[in-house]
């Protein structure tokens, strides 16, 4: 890979032992992928933040770096909320240790905004054709299908190196050659949620760039939650629907492979029968406007088991009455963290989720249950149809 004088120098340490480590992990990934040069970067996203998963050792890890990011740069969730933690049942010895994490990350400057949704936060922090180095497959494939933007699915570390550099290697999805559909998806179904649909076709298209062809117009919400449910089912980081999201470029559709998903397979993800003792909604985390219609769906009700509704600190604090019409229900509104890294998650039997991305998830990483629902049935379970 082909580096400037500059990036030469940093690699060489010139400037600190932090910086050279950073480049040494963008170099072997460039080395790896074939990367043939860096470029700058508009902004990172990083995982590595929950204690759960990235234990003493990612905590000495990321305690040890010295210096700070070079282009805005933002968290992940973090294993619990970071006010409310006791309220989540979280032990003391874990909650000290997040909040080692978290003002380690402080210390390099970056933003203590732990959301997988940063783009609801901020609208500068991706626009269309910016190349990125973001790490939550959710906000990835946001970023690349909905957005417009040019990221890889980026490891902890790696997304850490290049904020700290403001470079990421140039392979992947950064070139447009890669950025090819190859799986044309008819769906043969009116959608009014669209979890279940990723979860399903994520494990058809694998790694692969699926083209949506379907009846229903998604939004934004919609959007948002068919890509974080095919990352997380498959490894899908950039997906199109058409007369939605941005064009493919130009591309053979006779070369893609042709798949037709109808309702009853759609359907069939679904399971409202099991009993649970938590619902937990908000993965990827909720925006305002599925805050709003979470509280109209509880309002003049009571929940008769656990209720979690996840978002960014930033959001629910922007709209105090709505959290206390919802929390009013005996509901919670947590923030900075959500139920697939949180310990909390594990005192719990049977979850209940309208996410696909969740649904994947849970159980391995949870070591629960977990079935999935609409919105309406997943209100419905918490507050016992009442």
């Amino acid at each position: 890979m082909h580096l400037t004088k500059d990036e030469e120098l940093l690699l060489q340490g010139e400037r600190g032992d932090t910086l050279r480590r950073a480049m040494e992990i963008l170099v072997a990934l460039g080395d790896i992928y074939g990367a043939e040069q860096l470029i700058e970067i508009k902004s990172a996203q990083i995982a590595g933040v929950s204690y759960k998963t990235i234990g003493d050792a990612g905590l000495e890890w990321i305690s040890d770096l010295d210096g700070k990011v070079a282009v805005p740069s933002i968290l992940n969730p973090a294993g619990m909320d970071l006010l409310r933690w006791r309220e989540m049942s979280i032990d003391e010895d874990f909650a000290r240790k997040q909040l080692e994490i978290i003002n380690a990350y402080r210390r390099l400057g970056v933003t203590i905004e732990c959301t997988c949704t940063p783009y609801l936060l901020y609208e500068s922090i991706a626009s269309r054709g910016d190349h990125l180095a973001w790490s939550e497959s959710s906000a990835v494939s946001y970023a690349n299908s909905v957005i417009g933007a040019m990221t890889n699915r980026e490891g902890g570390p790696s997304a850490l190196a290049a904020a700290l550099v403001g470079k990421t290697p140039l392979y992947g999805y950064h070139l447009v050659e890669n950025r090819l559909p190859t799986h044309v998806i008819k769906v043969d179904a009116d959608l009014k949620e669209y979890g279940a649909l990723g979860f399903l076709v994520g494990k058809i298209v694998g790694d692969g760039v699926p083209l949506f062809v379907m009846r229903s117009r998604p939004d934004r919400d919609d959007l948002k939650a068919l890509g974080a449910a095919m990352a997380a089912s498959g490894s899908v980081a950039l997906y199109y629907v058409k007369d939605v999201t941005q064009e493919p470029p130009e591309h053979d559709e006779d070369a893609c492979e042709f798949v037709e998903i109808e309702e009853e397979e759609i359907r069939s993800v679904y399971d409202s029968t099991i009993d649970v003792d938590i619902v937990a909604l908000g993965c990827p985390h909720c925006s305002m406007q599925e805050l709003e219609r979470i509280a109209d769906l509880l309002e003049g009700r009571k929940v008769s088991s656990e209720l979690w509704i996840c978002t960014a600190r930033r959001i629910a604090e922007s709209a105090p009455e709505l959290v206390r019409r919802i929390e009013s229900t005996g509901a919670r509104v947590i923030c900075d963290t959500c139920m697939v890294v949180s310990p909390a998650s594990e005192r719990f039997k049977h979850m209940m989720v309208n996410s696909g991305k969740a649904l994947a998830y849970i159980p391995g990483m949870c070591g629960i249950s977990a079935s999935f629902g609409s919105l309406e049935e997943c209100i419905d379970a918490a507050t016992g149809g009442s």
